[in-house]
């Protein structure tokens, strides 16, 4: 066992915790202040859910366009339940938050005249999303990454994974929910490859560790989307809100084998492409007047319905109507990755299917990015900021993580100045444990936590589903605990542990809110 002190510990490796972790080390690098930056990610800095964000990021950057507009379109896709001061300060901040990307290296894809290509998705009134191709995260990711590892004060961990934030429970004091004084001094961390598992302690850490989507079968996210930094801040007593709020997008490539699920990005069909049934006929008219361009939620509901009806595991989107040349160059990804599998979009439907995709609630953030623990920050898409309400306006959350990152990091850079490191942190203990050679225990009930919230917590809800959903999570806990406590930590092992808190967390949401709004959708 060792110990590593940092003076920000940054958790996750996307586009919250990169930007964040580069303002912070060059703020005190250009004034001549030593200060370390420790970055913790589970397999590499390049591999988050910013890295598959296709369609881009959602800023008004062209005289015609408005803040009013984007904060309008943010609110109705809310359904409701948006901050909206939250939404005002996001969308106000937005310019200048693209502009530092820009700065950074970070490419937009622009027309003829030089000016910025601005794509339209669901739920806008206006063209005003930035991309590049499509593989916009992507790009973003590219450009951070190349000014963090060059930087001297920025130290990076690859293949370590964060097992638990330490607070003053961890020195024998009681901490609950309403205990007013919770502190973070940073976090257990495993070492992949030795399997050490070390004490890191921190002035200030932030959480970044994106979604929760491998709680589900289909998912877009990447297999490190295990709901990490939830369920590290439920465990720690942090607010947690909004958590029935999970978005599945509507387009998912239809291909079993894929995990994570091929992303058919939003702006194919904001480029003009049809969802039609197994007859050929375009159905979306029948469920809002905006057709295909309704927001996601309305999207995935109309095709969840259509399955119902048909009994089929998918529908078609239709692309053949956009000329072949625009389709490679706006979407070579997809391009080729439908004609990897033998579709050819300019003649050929695409199968479809709805797949989880973004959670809307989490931990719950003022508008400094401060959780309700002292010294602890969350950023993107692990955190509740109000941005989103009851439903994420498409390419909204990109823009969310860098302007909350921003002021994670101005906040930060007073707070340090105050904090110490906690003397007096035990190592962690693992005796009595021992290693699990039964790995196909852990994989099994991982199948079936996903399966229980696929069938029961997914697009469309019912009470009986989820008082049936709660019992068997139950099972899995109790199971999964005994598991946990007598083996030696394994990744596995610490991935089902959180799995089990999103799993149940989503579902408790799900009972306590009555009525149907935005993602949550009960049935009558």
């Amino acid at each position: 066992m060792s110990q590593l002190k940092t003076d920000f510990l940054v958790i996750g490796s996307g586009i919250a915790g990169l930007s964040y972790a580069y303002k912070v080390a060059d703020y005190f690098h250009q004034k001549g202040e030593k200060i370390t930056v420790t970055i913790i990610t589970k397999t590499h800095e390049e591999e988050s859910n910013t890295k598959y964000a296709q369609g881009g990021i959602a800023a008004v950057t062209k005289g015609t366009d408005s803040f009013e507009s984007h904060i309008k379109d943010t609110l109705i896709a809310g359904d409701g339940l948006c901050d909206e001061e939250v939404v005002r300060l996001v969308v106000e901040e937005a310019p200048e938050r693209i502009q530092e990307l820009i700065e950074l290296g970070t490419k937009f894809d622009k027309t003829a005249t030089g000016d910025y290509d601005l794509a339209k998705e669901g739920g806008h009134s206006d063209h005003r999303i930035l991309h590049y191709k499509d593989v916009t995260g992507n790009e973003i990711a590219r450009a951070l990454i190349q000014k963090v590892e060059n930087h001297p004060n920025i130290k990076i961990l690859n293949h370590h994974f964060a097992i638990d934030i330490i607070t003053q429970h961890h020195l024998g004091e009681k901490v609950t929910r309403a205990t007013p004084d919770k502190k973070c001094f940073g976090a257990y961390v495993l070492n992949r490859k030795t399997g050490a598992i070390n004490t890191v302690l921190s002035k200030i850490t932030l959480l970044a560790t994106g979604g929760i989507g491998q709680a589900y079968l289909s998912t877009t996210n990447p297999p490190i989307a295990t709901g990490d930094g939830i369920a590290m801040a439920y465990r720690a007593k942090a607010q947690i809100n909004n958590m029935e709020f999970v978005q599945f997008h509507p387009t998912a490539l239809y291909n079993p084998t894929d995990n994570p699920a091929f992303l058919i990005s939003e702006a194919v069909r904001g480029a003009g492409a049809i969802l039609r049934d197994h007859k050929g006929k375009a159905f979306m008219e029948k469920y809002d007047k905006r057709k295909d361009l309704a927001s996601r939620d309305i999207v995935a509901r109309a095709i969840d319905s259509e399955l119902k009806k048909s009994g089929n595991h998918f529908v078609y989107l239709d692309a053949t109507m956009i000329e072949k040349e625009k389709l490679q160059e706006h979407f070579p990804n997809i391009y080729d990755k439908c004609l990897s599998i033998g579709l050819d979009l300019t003649k050929d439907y695409i199968p479809v299917v709805p797949a989880a995709h973004y959670l809307c609630g989490g931990v719950n953030v003022n508008t400094q990015a401060q959780t309700s623990i002292q010294q602890l920050y969350a950023c993107g898409e692990c955190s509740n900021t109000g941005l989103h309400g009851a439903n994420r306006l498409a390419s909204n959350s990109l823009i969310e993580a860098l302007v909350y990152s921003h002021r994670a990091f101005n906040k930060g850079i007073e707070e340090v100045k105050h904090n110490r490191f906690q003397d007096n942190i035990p190592d962690w203990d693992d005796t009595g444990t021992r290693i699990e050679n039964e790995e196909i225990l852990v994989t099994q009930a991982r199948i079936e936590l996903q399966t229980i919230l696929s069938d029961y917590v997914g697009i469309v809800r019912s009470e009986k589903r989820l008082k049936r959903a709660i019992s068997r999570l139950k099972l899995i806990f109790n199971e999964s605990e005994e598991l946990y406590t007598q083996s030696k930590i394994t990744v596995s092992i610490c991935e089902l542990r959180n799995l089990r808190s999103i799993a149940y967390l989503v579902t408790k949401a799900a009972q306590s809110r009555k009525e149907s709004v935005g993602l949550h959708y009960i049935a009558k």
